[in-house]
């Protein structure tokens, strides 16, 4: 009971003293998971809480039915203090935001292919470049460790969107106030977009073709 009263009642209005607000689900923003709010995982600053915003607005303009789900943002306080297992979520500027999926009709859907949000990849296809496999071979065991963390498959019924997914990296590259953007390879080649604000990861982190990071300056 205290840490509910805590986390839903006390912590809000603590976090803008450090820079922080909690991000307020809407019509059009909305978190993947119940998790991601009780564990105090969502959570930007002002700047990204302000962009989120214009990236839900941007979709909702191309198609009102599609939300802007996120994964894991950052905690409430302290900059350092990283949002395990992510390396760098640890200021306020950083958020993971779920791909776009649809049924075997092309219908777009909110619904996501696991509970957690992670782990459910969009593999490489034969003839694409994939940066998982070179990974791996360079020992960077720790590149599907996300995998593990499902949580649960769902909705094996679902596909990655191409089209809806690409105008969401669309509205998120036309953000002044984005400057950072982790995909896989394989999928900016796939989806065609050429911005040089997609960057790749490095292979001490985790692969990137099953959820987008973004980050602002």
């Amino acid at each position: 009971m205290i840490y509910s009263f805590a986390t839903f009642l006390l912590i809000p209005y603590l976090a803008p003293m450090f820079g922080r607000e909690k991000i307020q689900d809407t019509t059009q923003i909305q978190a993947h998971s119940f998790l991601t709010k009780l564990f105090n995982r969502n959570y930007v600053n002002p700047k990204l809480h302000i962009t989120l915003k214009e990236i839900a607005n941007s979709l909702k303009s191309y198609n009102p039915e599609i939300k802007l789900v996120y994964l894991d943002a950052n905690f409430p306080f302290i900059d350092g203090f990283p949002l395990a297992p992510h390396l760098s979520h640890k200021d306020g500027k950083k958020i993971d935001v779920s791909f776009v999926y649809q049924d075997k009709n092309q219908i777009v859907t909110n619904q996501k292919l696991s509970n957690s949000g992670y782990g459910v990849f969009e593999q490489p296809l034969d003839q694409e470049y994939n940066q998982s496999l070179i990974c791996k071979e360079k020992g960077y065991w720790q590149y599907n460790f996300t995998r593990y963390f499902t949580f649960g498959k769902i909705n094996k019924h679902l596909f990655f969107s191409e089209k809806a997914t690409k105008k969401l990296l669309l509205a998120i590259i036309n953000q002044k106030q984005v400057h950072k953007i982790f995909i896989e390879p394989h999928l900016k080649n796939r989806l065609h977009l050429q911005s040089s604000k997609i960057r790749f990861h490095g292979c001490q982190a985790v692969r990137h073709d099953d959820h987008i990071h973004f980050q602002i300056n």
